[in-house]
């Protein structure tokens, strides 16, 4: 967004270009799993979801492609701000059944492990964990897309505050890729992009910590442990992607009461069937086309009616591109 919105790239070389990665959590949550929330708002559930989930589509086969879809035909299901404000509901109305549907990557996953471990989140919550890890989808990308070619990466400083910067350090040390953590400030990513500069012209691949004031090189050790105490590491699905090894974070067992998947038997999905025809979410999320490169963009997909989940969340490519496409037509060669 920073990027996109400052216009960074009119300050910077043409021939360094900045590719979006796999960073917007809503964009990559299964299509499955909201079929299956869809279902359940008819069954006597009250799905709780943020604003962004919303409108994520659910798979093309689906005869209700959304939640607000489901709450427009008589579902039943409400948008919150927070999992705090889930407990609170649950609390106010014990007689009903709630689940929240938690998405993102390691920075909201605190959000549900602290009230699980300090026992404050009432019977009548279930939680479907679409969470998901972010260093494991960089080590898919390396390995199973050799297609796509990164000479340098711009590491997320608001998940490294929570894993620490030196969970990045296999970029520098397995594949030679200069690293960098950087905040969120058009200087943040403009000194990102001159470090990493510099180790290209000088052939030393290294990891920095721009961020400061804000990421150690450990992270935060608390939220590592909540994150730990409540949550196992497990193969999961990425939309449009497929399975990524050790990338998904499951209720553990000691948690099960309030693990909707468990409780209810939810399917899981396994293979890649959530892309709409002639999306291009996924080659959009992987980094190897940009959003004008689909047929889709800014036709029969945009903010107000995505056909794609890349339009759907704030932090979707799509979505920031269609919000900025003036600016970012000046900046970027096609």
């Amino acid at each position: 967004w920073t990027i996109s919105h400052y216009g960074i790239r009119t300050v910077i070389p043409r021939n360094v270009d900045l590719v979006a990665g796999p960073g917007c959590p809503v964009c990559i949550t299964p299509g499955l799993y909201v079929e299956e929330l869809i279902r359940l708002s008819f069954e006597g559930f009250t799905i709780l979801t943020y604003g962004d989930a919303f409108r994520l589509p659910a798979r093309p086969t689906a005869s209700i492609k959304s939640l607000a879809e489901a709450k427009a035909r008589g579902g039943d299901v409400v948008v919150v701000y927070s999992f705090f404000d889930a407990i609170k509901l649950a609390r106010s109305n014990p007689g009903r059944k709630y689940i929240f549907f938690a998405i993102g990557f390691e920075t909201t996953m605190p959000c549900t492990a602290e009230p699980l471990v300090k026992d404050r989140v009432p019977k009548n919550l279930m939680i479907l964990s679409a969470y998901r890890f972010t260093p494991p989808i960089m080590r898919w990308l390396l390995e199973s897309e050799r297609d796509v070619e990164i000479h340098g990466v711009i590491a997320p400083g608001h998940v490294s505050s929570i894993i620490g910067a030196s969970a990045w350090s296999f970029l520098v040390e397995r594949y030679s890729i200069p690293t960098v953590v950087a905040g969120f400030e058009p200087v943040d990513i403009l000194l990102a992009i001159v470090f990493i500069l510099h180790q290209l012209v000088h052939r030393k691949p290294r990891l920095i910590n721009e961020y400061v004031r804000v990421v150690r090189d450990e992270g935060n050790t608390y939220v590592r442990k909540l994150i730990s105490e409540v949550y196992d590491v497990v193969d999961a699905y990425w939309r449009g992607v497929g399975i990524v090894p050790e990338s998904g974070a499951a209720l553990k067992h000691r948690y099960s009461e309030f693990d909707a998947q468990y409780q209810l038997g939810l399917r899981e999905p396994s293979v890649v069937d959530d892309i709409m025809p002639g999306c291009r979410c996924r080659d959009v999320i992987l980094g190897k086309v940009k959003p004008v490169e689909c047929p889709h963009f800014m036709k029969t997909c945009r903010p107000n009616a995505p056909y794609g989940p890349c339009m759907v969340g704030s932090e979707g490519t799509c979505r920031i591109w269609a919000e900025n496409l003036p600016q970012i037509l000046n900046e970027v060669a096609i």
